[in-house]
């Protein structure tokens, strides 16, 4: 089973909170809250975002890159997680 899918109710909570971020940073917007009201509410969003994505990153790495056996399909995995760590980075 993949760890997405075992982790599934975890991760859908973690989604939902940051819904909930997201919704209260557009309240903030919509109410016209001070800036620094709103800079608050982007950090909160963008750090538990960054969180989901370290906790997802993490999964694959145990699951997708140090348990596969095969070489090939290992170095195939790094590669995958190596290209969304660059994209993260941008």
């Amino acid at each position: 089973m993949a760890h997405t899918l075992r982790d599934k109710k975890k991760l859908l909570a973690r989604v939902r909170r940051i819904a909930g971020q997201v919704a209260a940073l557009e309240q903030a917007l919509q109410d016209g809250e001070d800036c620094d009201a709103v800079l608050v509410q982007i950090a909160a969003a963008k750090g538990a975002m960054h969180g989901l994505m370290l906790e997802v990153m993490a999964g694959h790495l145990g699951e997708h890159v140090v348990a596969e056996q095969d070489a090939d399909r290992r170095a195939a995995e790094a590669e995958v997680l190596l290209e969304l760590l660059k994209r993260h980075a941008r």
